[in-house]
C-alpha cells in the first residue's frame, strides 16, 4: 500500500520538474531584450560616447587576453520584474562567455528602476564572488549613480572587475573598497549548497525505494555534466546577436549581486 502510494507521487514530482523548467522559458521569452551589439548595449542612452568607447576598449582587451567576455548593457525598462531574473535571462539569451568555460560577465544597469546588477557565468563564480560583486556595486557605481554620473560609476565598475578577475587577490585586496569580510563570503559559498541538499533530499524520499538507484545515478550524470560546463544553453550556437559580435554560448547560474541607489 505505502508503495503504491510513492508510486503515484513521482509523476506528480516529475510534472512539477518540468512546469519549473516549462515556467523558467517562458520568462525568459517574455522580455523584449535588445540585441547584442557590442561590448557595450547603451539602450538607455545614458553613457557618453567617449566612456563608451574607453570601456569597449578595455573590454576587447580583458577578452584577448584571458577569453572572459564582459558586457555592460542599460535599459529603459525591467518590464514590471526584479533585476535578477531580469539579468539572469538577459546574460542566458545573450550566451556570455565561452561554451566550454562558461566565463562571461553581465554589468546591467536599469537606471528608471534605480537597480544595477553583476551577473557572472557559472565559471568564474569562484573568482568574482557575490561578496566582491556587492563591494564593487555599493563602493564603485552606486554613490556615482546617486549623483548623475553614470558614465563614471559604470567605468569604475568595470575597471574594479578587471581588477578582481586579472590580478592575484594578495594585490586586489589591498584596496580596502575591494576586501572581502570573510564570513560573509563563506555564507554565500554555503548557502546554495545547503539549498541543493535539501531540494535532492525531498526528491529522493518521494521517489520509490525501487527506482532510487536509478535516481542516484541520473543525478551523478547531472553532477558529472555540469562540471564540464554544463547549464542551461538554449540552443547551440553563438548569443542573441545583433550584428557581428556575438556570445560564445555561455551560461549563468544566477551568481553575482545586486544593488539600488
Amino acid at each position: 500500500m505505502a508503495s503504491a502510494r510513492q508510486d503515484s507521487r513521482l509523476p506528480l514530482c516529475l510534472a512539477a520538474a518540468l512546469f519549473a523548467a516549462f515556467a523558467f522559458v517562458n520568462v525568459a521569452l517574455a522580455f523584449a531584450f535588445p540585441p547584442l551589439t557590442g561590448r557595450v548595449v547603451d539602450s538607455a542612452n545614458i553613457i557618453p560616447q567617449p566612456v563608451s568607447d574607453r570601456v569597449t576598449a578595455k573590454l576587447a582587451s580583458l577578452e584577448a587576453k584571458s577569453g572572459i567576455q564582459l558586457v555592460v548593457a542599460t535599459v529603459k525598462s525591467l518590464e514590471g520584474d526584479e533585476i535578477e531574473p531580469y539579468a539572469n535571462a538577459l546574460f542566458r539569451a545573450w550566451k556570455l562567455g565561452e561554451k566550454q568555460k562558461n566565463n562571461g560577465v553581465l554589468l546591467l544597469v536599469a537606471p528608471n528602476e534605480h537597480k544595477v546588477r553583476i551577473e557572472v557565468g557559472y565559471g568564474l563564480e569562484g573568482t568574482l564572488t557575490d561578496a566582491l560583486s556587492k563591494i564593487i556595486i555599493t563602493n564603485a557605481m552606486a554613490p556615482r549613480f546617486k549623483t548623475g554620473d553614470f558614465g563614471g560609476g559604470i567605468e569604475r565598475g568595470i575597471d574594479d572587475i578587471i581588477t578582481v578577475l586579472t590580478t592575484d587577490s594578495s594585490e586586489w585586496e589591498k584596496r580596502p573598497q575591494l576586501r572581502i569580510v570573510r564570513q560573509d563570503t563563506t555564507l554565500d559559498a554555503l548557502g546554495p549548497w545547503i539549498a541543493l541538499g535539501l531540494f535532492v533530499f525531498i526528491f529522493f524520499w518521494l521517489t520509490p525505494r525501487s527506482q532510487r538507484g536509478n535516481l542516484l545515478s541520473f543525478l551523478l550524470g547531472m553532477l558529472m555534466s555540469s562540471g564540464r560546463g554544463g547549464g542551461y544553453r538554449g540552443g547551440s550556437g553563438g548569443g542573441w546577436s545583433g550584428g557581428g559580435f556575438s556570445g560564445g554560448g555561455g551560461s549563468s547560474g544566477g551568481g553575482g549581486a545586486s544593488g539600488s541607489w
